[in-house]
């Protein structure tokens, strides 16, 4: 290292969490700045800029989050000596990640307009056990960027299938699109405190068919299937006793919906009708307007409820 500088780096161990910069090497490098200019941050390689507004940095910032700031910042303080009342020392600090411009392909960052690299995130600095805090958060900035970039809609699809049925049918842009995964609830919880006028959720049958039945949470080991509820679905859509009783029988949703299909029950209308008033039970008056699309894994259209089914 140059007199003035010091580099440290670190091997990341994302532990139980599902994210793709397990095992990725993060560098970051403090040398001193002009006097009077505090702690500042730049972007080493593999660490993306912000390019649109609606993150919690300034767009042209590297994407390096306030808390991680505070962190690092905190750490400076302490290593130097400072007290409360002391200034920041006067540092410039980059943060780079090993082949982070790579990795960051595997991530939503391009879509929420954080370009060149990973984005710096974290609350607390320690990884919890399966806690997708990481997914959790990008559906949230998904939304904060949607909103601050003037869009009045926004469709949360279960995946990439259902995301290209938003595309072709509905015509929103990627920047519209928010991967919210099994998190359906993480996507109304946020949109009851900071709402859109429109919101379309996109997404396979069977997910949809949990969220009917009050599950916010539509991973398979965390969620099942209610073939009950599904029957009883059926049952008010038209099905007799012997066909209801074929849906309680069935192995899957899709299973059950074909099944009603052949007999003129329109049982994916009435999971969507279903999957849409629990959307907006959770939603609690929040001026969100609402539709919901079930697709099968092809990507066909099973059916829709709301605005958009007219």
């Amino acid at each position: 290292m140059l007199d003035g500088e010091a580099e440290a780096s670190v091997t990341k161990d994302a532990g139980d969490d599902p994210d793709v910069t397990h095992a990725a090497v993060i560098r970051v490098r403090v040398r001193r700045g002009a006097p009077g200019t505090a702690v500042r941050f730049e972007a080493g390689l593999g660490v993306g800029t912000v390019t649109l507004p609606g993150l919690p940095l300034p767009v042209g910032e590297p994407a390096i989050n306030p808390m991680p700031r505070a962190m690092i910042v905190a750490n400076l303080r302490s290593a130097a000596g400072l007290q409360g009342s002391d200034p920041d020392p006067d540092v410039i600090v980059t943060v780079g990640i090993d082949g982070g411009e790579l990795l960051a392909g595997r991530t939503l960052n391009a879509r929420v307009g954080v370009l060149g690299g990973l984005s710096v995130l974290g609350t607390t600095g320690v990884v919890v056990p399966y806690s997708c805090s990481a997914w959790i958060d990008s559906i949230r900035r998904g939304i904060d960027v949607a909103r601050a970039t003037g869009h009045s809609e926004v469709a949360a699809c279960t995946g990439s299938t259902s995301e290209q049925v938003a595309r072709d049918s509905l015509g929103l842009p990627d920047v519209a699109l928010i991967d919210m995964g099994d998190f359906v609830g993480a996507v109304l919880t946020y949109l009851r405190k900071h709402p859109v006028p429109r919101l379309h959720m996109v997404g396979g049958v069977a997910k949809f068919a949990k969220l009917a039945s009050g599950h916010l949470d539509l991973h398979s080991a965390r969620s099942r299937v209610d073939t009950d509820h599904l029957a009883r679905l059926a049952t008010n859509a038209g099905a007799d006793d012997s066909l209801a009783a074929l849906v309680l029988a069935a192995s899957t949703a899709l299973e059950a919906v074909l099944l009603c299909e052949q007999n003129g029950v329109h049982l994916s209308a009435a999971i969507a009708d279903a999957a849409r008033l629990e959307a907006l039970r959770i939603l609690d008056g929040a001026p969100v307007a609402v539709d919901v699309i079930c697709v099968d894994r092809a990507g066909a259209i099973l059916g829709r409820s709301g605005p958009s089914a007219a």
